[in-house]
């Protein structure tokens, strides 16, 4: 079985696999040495040490002095973040089902993720006409009611994740960087954000952030609608239900 192959699943890595099965290995049984898992996972010294190496350097587990393994601080972030996000989904849903069915509106969860911004729940009402949201669905976070993940983040963080070139959606895109600043701190400011026409000149959305328990904000709790039959008048309900479902989420979680 050697690093480069892959098993009977071609869409597998053998050598990331095997390296999982240590993880996994030195997860379940803290402080265990190089010799009880090459015997336990059936493999070579050698092998099992090029990949404890690795996993070290990335900080995945850490040798002690005594020349046992454990969980290292990368693992620890890895496991504090996974937790997080089932927790987000779990608390979320039965709360995004009740926010779409008070409105008959489309109602999702938006999180950061490597730049952009993901859609990990949702609910969509059984009417014909309505927005469509995918779960894995990404979008970028200059446009639209995607902002409002945007606006919470440092500056200095906003500036990296704003492209030189923003691409333009619709006429109502915001492309000049200055604008889009601006925008952001009043989203800041407002505590949500309204996107109309932005990314779909047929499309409404207002956004309200999620709060994890230090106070951060984690996720964006969205409301999105056909302009036809979104008034003004909505867009505030829509606001108010959103702040007050954005409260039950982040409670959920410890807020």
């Amino acid at each position: 079985m050697g690093d480069s192959g892959v098993n009977s699943d071609k869409n597998v890595l053998e050598s990331v696999n095997a390296a999982i099965s240590v993880l996994m290995y030195v997860a379940k049984q803290p402080d265990v040495r190089l010799s009880e898992i090459a015997r336990a996972l059936s493999e070579t010294k050698p092998r099992i040490l090029r990949m404890l190496r690795t996993l070290e350097h990335r900080g995945l587990v850490r040798k002690d002095k005594s020349g046992t393994y454990r969980l290292g601080n990368t693992a620890i972030v890895l496991g504090t973040a996974a937790s997080t996000q089932v927790d987000l989904v779990r608390v979320a849903n039965p709360i995004l089902e009740r926010l779409g069915q008070k409105v008959n509106e489309t109602a999702f969860l938006r999180i950061i993720d490597n730049g952009e911004s993901l859609c990990i729940a949702k609910f969509e009402p059984m009417r014909d006409l309505r927005v469509h949201s995918l779960i894995g669905r990404r979008r970028p976070l200059y446009a639209g009611s995607y902002k409002l993940l945007l606006a919470f983040l440092p500056p200095q963080v906003q500036d990296q994740l704003i492209p030189a070139e923003i691409k333009k959606f619709t006429a109502r895109t915001i492309v000049d960087r200055a604008k889009l600043k601006a925008e952001l701190q009043r989203i800041r400011e407002a505590g949500h954000c309204v996107s109309q026409g932005e990314v779909s000149e047929q499309l409404v959305s207002v956004a309200v952030p999620v709060l994890a328990f230090d106070g951060s904000v984690i996720a964006s709790v969205n409301i999105a609608a056909p302009a036809f039959r979104t008034s003004d008048s909505d867009v505030q309900r829509y606001a108010l239900l959103l702040k007050d479902a954005a409260k039950k989420i982040s409670e959920g979680l410890g807020w």
